[in-house]
């Protein structure tokens, strides 16, 4: 009889999956950087509010009652209810809250894949509160799946057609695991289940769009979590995920890559390079729609006789948000968040954007509606330029042109009122009270928000459901 074949998978690691689990099982983010920490704790206020936003939003409702069909008590609470669910179902249906509004953070490396790296935030939490982690345990877990995403999205120029939920779904193996306490091999399993098995196609953000353009970080945060669950059982996942003869380099990134440097000893974590959004629409659009409330006041009133609305933007916003009929006629909030002339029609008439201007009230509102037909998307060379340099500037403006030959502008970007430029703290708590103060009252979003910028010193997570029960 032939001896038992040992363990393969020391010998059958590829370099980035072995990078990525040596990297996850030793971090000790306490001693590394105290900037580091308060990021996170920036972006998990940010990511919380976003959920109590989009609550209420139909893919949200869809995935509440899935992940309400299969109760654990030891599992991790549906945030909004009092219900507790697999983990892997928590995270999806968490996940899926915190991105129906297009509140959460972006990134945009240079000649990266960028997306939405918040995305990791609710399936983390979810996870954490399951293995009854610590605040600073979270914290460290979220910096880790930010890292994970964010190293391999600057790889991965030009785009290859898949999306970049995929890099969630691997991020939050990673994060899942370390709170899971998994042991180095057990992670190296994890990693390669979220990798092998999980690659969305970016169709999910091309054209008219769904209610699955958020579901699909729920279902990348499904698959992460799932992934650590099943490592923890004892499941191996494929071998040479990353770099086997039909892996992820072959097939997904289409090339071959390193990850060389990641944060800590000195190097910045990446956490720290994304960009908070000030308003709740494609990151990209954001610059066209601070120009328009820019001319808001002067048109107050006015709206019909506005002739035409000129805006003008970079490149990359204009082909993402202004081309298309269906950024002229959107048919859901999903198409209508990302296009520039619903937002700036939005805007002007408004005199603001917020997550309720994508709502069905406005979406089928007949001014709004006239509006946008007069308004035309052109890129602008000096703008593009801003863009496509380090660190990047989103400069646009808008330049409406009245029926009496009057003409009224409005420019955003390259200052304080930039994407790129950082939002203050009593920013962030002014964007979080905005959304949470209208449902739980303004004392009890100012314990939230005590308790979240604490978040280091809280012994055990699972406070920070409770604080958020809306039914």
């Amino acid at each position: 009889m032939n001896a038992p074949t040992p363990s393969r998978v020391e010998r059958e690691i590829d370099s980035i999956q072995e990078r990525l689990t040596d990297y996850a099982f030793g971090l000790d983010l306490e001693s590394q950087s105290p900037q580091a920490v308060h990021d996170a704790k920036v972006r998990i206020i940010d990511t919380l509010g976003a959920l109590v936003a989009g609550f209420e939003d139909r893919p949200c409702k869809v995935a509440r009652r899935l992940a309400c069909r299969l109760p654990d008590p030891d599992g991790a609470t549906v945030i909004g209810t009092r219900i507790r669910a697999a983990p892997d179902m928590a995270a999806f249906a968490n996940a899926i809250a915190s991105r129906c509004v297009e509140m959460n953070d972006t990134y945009h490396g240079p000649r990266s894949h960028g997306g939405h790296p918040s995305d990791v935030i609710m399936s983390v939490l979810a996870v954490a509160e399951h293995c009854r982690s610590s605040g600073m345990e979270l914290i460290t877990a979220v910096v880790l799946a930010y890292e994970v995403y964010l190293r391999i999205s600057d790889q991965l120029y030009p785009q290859t057609g898949f999306d970049c939920t995929a890099l969630a779904g691997i991020g939050i193996a990673a994060a899942a695991g370390k709170l899971m306490g998994l042991s180095r091999a057990e992670l190296a399993h994890a990693i390669s289940m979220a990798v092998v098995p999980n690659n969305p196609l970016n169709q999910g953000r091309s054209n008219h769009l769904s209610m699955w353009k958020a579901s699909a970080a729920g279902q990348a945060g499904r698959a992460g979590v799932f992934a650590a669950l099943m490592a923890r059982e004892g499941m191996e996942g494929p071998h040479l995920p990353f770099e086997g003869k039909n892996g992820w380099c072959r097939l997904i990134s289409k090339k071959p890559f390193t990850i060389a440097e990641m944060g800590g000893n000195g190097t910045t974590f990446k956490i720290q390079e994304t960009l908070i959004k000030k308003r709740a629409c494609c990151a990209t659009s954001v610059s066209t729609l601070l120009a328009a409330e820019k001319v808001a006041p002067r048109v107050k009133g006015r709206i019909g006789e506005i002739q035409r609305v000129l805006v003008e933007t970079y490149e990359f916003s204009r082909l993402i948000c202004g081309v298309g009929e269906h950024h002229w006629n959107p048919d859901s909030r999903e198409t209508a968040d990302h296009s520039i002339p619903y937002g700036v029609a939005a805007a002007m008439i408004d005199g603001t954007v917020t997550a309720a201007s994508f709502d069905e009230r406005h979406l089928w509102d007949p001014e709004l509606r006239s509006l946008m037909q007069k308004i035309e998307v052109v890129a602008n060379e000096e703008f593009t330029r801003d863009y496509e340099r380090h660190p990047v500037l989103h400069r646009s403006r808008v330049v409406v042109t009245t029926r009496g030959g009057e003409r009224i502008v409005g420019e955003s970007g390259g200052d304080d009122d930039d994407l790129s430029t950082p939002m203050t703290d009593a920013q962030i708590e002014a964007k979080f009270r905005s959304v949470a103060e209208p449902v739980f009252g303004a004392a009890r979003a100012a314990s939230q928000l005590d308790r979240l910028w604490n978040l280091e010193r809280l012994p055990n997570v699972e406070a920070i459901p409770t604080d958020f029960v809306m039914s």
